[in-house]
């Protein structure tokens, strides 16, 4: 061996391939999530304390160093959702039913992202604005929202206007609740959703317009809101609330973020 290279082994090679291929699977997991934005964060820092220690700046080296000692125990916390689906993933019997085959980081079949069906839905929210039936309609982005779907009644339907008007009827056992739409197909109704805490929203908005931002604020998705009361629609997207929009906004909206990408 000649002196001064770096020796590299077979098995130095598979770590590598194993390291990646979980970091690719994680981001995978996590990705349109504000767990993601997280994980960019705690790593910043990882490499920021790499780094500080190469220059031996010893002070910022002992401080990020204790951050991140103690930052497991966070990690656990913070990621408790993200941990539990990926303990369930992997427990079902499906799960290797639902791998595709990959070969590094490519894969062998390419994800088709259909694209979204508006017109129905701008449809019906019309129709909804104008009887002041109250809706909340969750369209998903990137991720695909399992955690609220888990919540809620299972519909796996194409979009249709009708069936949208018809769930959010007064009568309908649906009514109470969000509609989930994903892969353009309406996943799920009557799903629970967590409730923004954000003190800068206006305060004469109810719990359905705290719904749909705090939906937003955890995962890449879009709300639109009928209001009960008004019979306006709103739309809320990264934890932002835009109140009464027109019929013509929310479709240019809907446009430029699914079917221009």
């Amino acid at each position: 061996m000649i002196e001064g290279f770096i020796s590299i082994r077979f098995l130095d090679i598979i770590e590598i391939f194993l390291v990646a291929f979980l970091l690719y699977e994680v981001y995978n997991l996590i990705k349109g999530t504000a767990a993601f934005n997280i994980f960019l964060g705690i790593a910043s820092i990882f490499l920021l304390w790499r780094l500080v220690r190469v220059l031996e700046m010893e002070l910022l080296s002992e401080i990020l160093g204790a951050f991140l000692s103690v930052g497991f125990i966070a990690l656990i916390v913070v990621f408790q959702p993200e941990i539990r689906k990926f303990l369930l993933l992997i427990g079902t019997t499906s799960f290797l039913n639902k791998w595709q085959r990959r070969f590094f980081f490519w894969k062998i079949k390419v994800d088709q992202n259909p694209t979204l069906d508006i017109e129905p839905i701008v449809n019906a929210c019309h129709k909804m604005a104008e009887s002041s039936t109250g809706a909340l309609v969750v369209i998903g982005l990137k991720n695909q929202l399992e955690e609220y779907i888990e919540t809620g009644e299972l519909i796996e339907a194409r979009i249709s206007q009708q069936l949208i008007e018809s769930t959010f009827y007064n009568n309908s056992p649906l009514h109470d609740g969000a509609m989930i739409i994903s892969n353009n197909r309406i996943v799920a109704a009557r799903c629970i959703l967590p409730v923004s805490k954000n003190t800068e929203l206006p305060a004469f908005i109810g719990l359905r317009h705290r719904a749909a931002v705090g939906v937003t604020e955890r995962s890449e998705a879009i709300s639109i809101v009928v209001s009960e009361q008004t019979g306006k629609i709103s739309m809320a997207k990264h934890g932002e609330l835009m109140l009464d929009i027109s019929i013509t906004e929310l479709k240019t909206i809907l446009e430029r973020n699914y079917n221009a990408l």
